[in-house]
């Protein structure tokens, strides 16, 4: 059985677009959302390969008459999109449209677009669901920086756009009947729940399954504050990595703050499907990578009889401009030993192994006194960047929240003595414990709780890990090892269906167990490039998992999802906080 994969169902609805317009000349008009949805499946080399000659933004004014053109038009069905469509269909000035949405159009919008057609120009109207950002083949994202509202709630407008971007998940994958499974302790993972289950069913011939099968997709809806550690901890696999370090953004990466940059340089883009270095070590450790670069240099070597010495990633940079042949024949090796050199500075500069070590001590392991002794001497190395020390402190309040010798606050009287943490900062170690404490959290998150959790933590100590800097495991893969095994409490997430519920419970009494063929899972508040890494690994045993949340976070990105949801009462005290630190 094959892998569901987001990025083939997108790239077939731009390939079915593109032959429906037939043999002319193409141009193809999406608007801010869309052309980022086509930009991270489809190369613009390629798609100019299929006479598809002008791209342009529907909100952005173009050129003035392509009567030689056809227009496909590629949209999310939004209110400002249909009143851009209509003025644009009172004065044409492409020879035909064809018009496609991401998503579900109301017929009084149809309606306004005919009326406005007085050319006749339209030749299609049509919904193809893609209505989210296709990242690795089992990842996916909405694209949504900032779910929560303050107090951590929906606001309408985000809940809705996030019941769209699922519904078009799903019809996009041909999934027409799933039993969905939401965090019962989250409000949020309930509301979107129910909504989306009433959306499937008013919209589509949706269906839950037949409850007899014990093979069915199931969606899996978790709240982001139920593991909150995930976000906090460096990384150190290539694609985890860059994104923590430097940032990604739609496949593209920024490099124009690296020392000595060349122009060509200052933006690349990251995409496995069109770069096949990028694609083998998406999931490399970092001195896999390193080791993956030296073997291609070396190959090229061997063919040009040169004799140059590479043993170090500085090596590397002056083989690449002795070599300009080389530059030439291998854009893409340039480009990613460019990265990796930057990615070595960072760590050297910053001592982010040991940072790393610490961290990873902390969540997996944490005796106490040995933690609060290595946060103290951090904070006091200037090497360690604040935004580290910031790091610590979360990981710290978090891990030890109820410890009965707590030295959180100690620890934060060492933070804002030895350094200038700012303001944001100081609200943000307010705010993570009100946004993922245990009071709000259900699952036991640093496994030291109940004898069965204690055992599989000691189990995974045995087996040992391939390195020091990756003992950490997301709750998300605990989560989907019980989903997979037919163990995931329902008392702890729940079915919409009330009915299916029971009849489910009823299977599982008869010894029989509910194992999901597939599973979508979908992140409140965002996933990130380790759990991607993590999916991965279970896909390659042959689960089939799609991964996906609002956004792809990284620690800067997810401070300010956590600082957007924070409640007013705590911006308050955190005020009263920084005044005090300042007299």
């Amino acid at each position: 059985m094959t892998n569901i994969n987001v990025i083939e169902a997108v790239r077939s609805y731009i390939n079915r677009m593109i032959e429906d317009c037939g043999s002319t000349i193409k141009g193809l008009v999406m608007d801010k959302e869309t052309a980022s949805i086509v930009s991270m499946v489809y190369a613009q080399s390629e798609i100019l390969q299929k006479e598809v000659f002008l791209f342009e933004r529907i909100d952005i004014a173009g050129q003035k008459s392509l009567k030689n053109l056809s227009a496909i038009c590629f949209l999310r069905p939004t209110d400002e999109n249909i009143q851009a469509l209509v003025r644009e269909l009172r004065d044409p000035k492409y020879g035909s449209y064809f018009i496609y949405f991401t998503n579900f159009v109301e017929m009084s919008d149809i309606k306004t677009l005919a009326e406005a057609d007085e050319f006749e120009c339209v030749r299609v109207v049509q919904e193809f669901y893609a209505d989210y950002l296709a990242i690795n083949p089992h990842l996916y994202s909405l694209n949504i920086p900032s779910t929560y509202q303050r107090n951590y709630e929906w606001n309408e407008n985000l809940l809705r756009r996030t019941v769209q971007g699922l519904m078009s998940l799903l019809l996009s994958l041909r999934k027409k009947s799933a039993t969905i499974r939401y965090q019962k302790s989250s409000p949020m993972a309930r509301s979107l729940a129910d909504k989306l289950f009433s959306t499937l069913k008013r919209q589509v011939d949706f269906s839950t399954p037949n409850p007899n099968d014990i093979n069915q997709t199931i969606v899996l809806i978790v709240d982001r504050r139920e593991d909150a550690i995930t976000p906090l901890l460096n990384q150190w696999t290539y694609q985890a990595m860059v994104h923590e370090l430097i940032g990604i953004k739609n496949n593209r990466v920024s490099l124009s703050q690296v020392p000595g940059i060349t122009k060509e340089l200052e933006e690349v883009v990251m995409n496995a499907e069109y770069d096949e270095f990028y694609g083998n070590n998406l999931y490399s450790n970092f001195g896999e990578i390193a080791t993956n670069i030296k073997g291609l240099m070396e190959h090229f070597q061997e063919k040009h009889k040169s004799q140059s010495k590479i043993e170090s990633i500085g090596d590397m940079k002056v083989f690449i401009e002795n070599y300009p042949q080389f530059k030439k024949l291998s854009g893409t090796v340039s480009k990613h030993v460019t990265i990796v050199s930057e990615l070595s500075r960072l760590v050297g500069q910053y001592h982010l192994l040991e940072v790393s070590e610490t961290e990873q001590h902390l969540v997996c392991q944490g005796d106490h006194n040995e933690v609060v002794q290595k946060i103290k001497r951090l904070i006091k190395d200037e090497k360690i960047r604040d935004v580290d020390v910031l790091r610590l402190l979360s990981l710290y309040a978090l891990r030890y929240e109820r410890h009965a010798s707590n030295e959180f606050n100690t620890l934060k009287y060492e933070a804002q003595k030895h350094r200038r943490l700012s303001d944001k900062h100081l609200h943000f170690l307010q705010a993570i414990l009100e946004y993922g404490g245990s009071k709000f959290r259900q699952a036991d998150l640093f496994n030291t709780q109940t004898p069965m959790a204690i055992t599989r933590q000691f189990i995974r100590g045995l087996r040992g890990v391939d390195n020091v800097y990756a003992q950490h495991v997301p709750l998300i893969k605990d989560l989907i090892d019980q989903l997979l095994r037919g163990k995931l409490k329902d008392t702890s997430y729940p079915n919409v269906s009330s009915k299916e519920q029971a009849t489910q419970q009823n299977l599982l009494q008869q010894g029989q167990t509910v194992k999901p063929s597939e599973i979508i899972v979908y992140v409140i508040g965002g996933v990130t490039y380790e759990e991607s890494y993590h999916i991965q690994m279970m896909n390659k045993q042959s689960a089939r998992i799609l991964l996906g949340g609002s956004y792809i976070h990284n620690f800067t990105s997810f401070i300010d999802e956590v600082l957007d949801g924070a409640p007013s009462s705590l911006s308050a005290a955190s005020n009263e906080l920084l005044s005090s630190k300042r007299r």
